[in-house]
C-alpha cells in the first residue's frame, strides 16, 4: 500500500542523510522524497512516499520519531489530504501539425507549455500522481526527449496541520 508521510524535521546539515539512512538500513525504498524550509527557518518539510504493510509502516513511522531532527510526523495517507506531483517533459515539436496536438494535449489536461524552441516544447503539469500519469501516457505517440517529475507534495485537508 502507497503510502505519503509528512514530517517537518530540523534545518541542519545531516538531517535528510539520517532520514534516508534509516530507510537503507531496513531496506525500505523510498518512491519520491521532497523536502523543503518552511515558514519557519529553523524547520524544514519532507515528504516521503513509500510503500509497505501497516506493520512495515508503523515500524518505520516508529523509526523516525526516534530521530533527534524529526520534530512532528504524519502519516497524509491516514486521512483526507491533498497531493498534487510537478512534471517537466520536453517534447519534438518540429511540425506545426505537432505543435498543434501538443497544445490541445496540454489545454485538455490544464497543463502549460513553458518553453518552445524551433525543434522542442517543453510542458508542464500539476497535478495528482494519477492525472500527471494519465498526461504521460497521452503523450505515447510523441518523441519524449526528457521527463522530470517532482514526487508527491501533501497537505492535510482542512484544519489538519503539521505545525511544531
Amino acid at each position: 500500500m502507497k503510502r505519503v508521510i509528512s514530517l517537518l524535521l530540523e534545518h541542519e546539515p545531516g538531517a535528510l542523510a539520517r532520514v534516508a539512512g534509516l530507510f537503507t538500513a531496513r531496506g525500505y525504498n523510498i518512491e519520491s522524497l521532497t523536502v523543503a524550509p518552511t515558514e519557519d527557518p529553523s524547520l524544514a518539510r519532507m515528504t516521503i512516499v513509500t510503500r509497505g504493510t501497516d506493520a512495515i509502516i508503523e515500524q518505520i513511522t516508529k523509526q523516525l520519531n526516534k530521530l533527534v531532527d524529526v520534530v512532528k510526523l504524519r502519516d497524509l495517507t491516514e486521512g483526507r489530504y491533498l497531493g498534487r506531483e510537478l512534471m517537466l517533459v520536453k517534447v519534438v515539436a518540429n511540425t506545426a501539425d505537432q505543435r498543434n496536438d501538443m497544445q490541445r494535449l496540454v489545454d485538455i489536461f490544464r497543463g502549460r507549455v513553458i518553453d518552445v524552441t524551433d525543434s522542442t516544447y517543453t510542458l508542464e503539469m500539476t497535478g495528482n500522481s494519477e492525472k500527471v500519469d494519465a498526461f504521460l501516457e497521452a503523450l505515447a505517440q510523441v518523441e519524449l526527449i526528457e521527463v522530470v517529475r517532482s514526487g508527491i507534495l501533501g497537505i492535510g485537508r482542512g484544519k489538519q496541520t503539521l505545525k511544531a
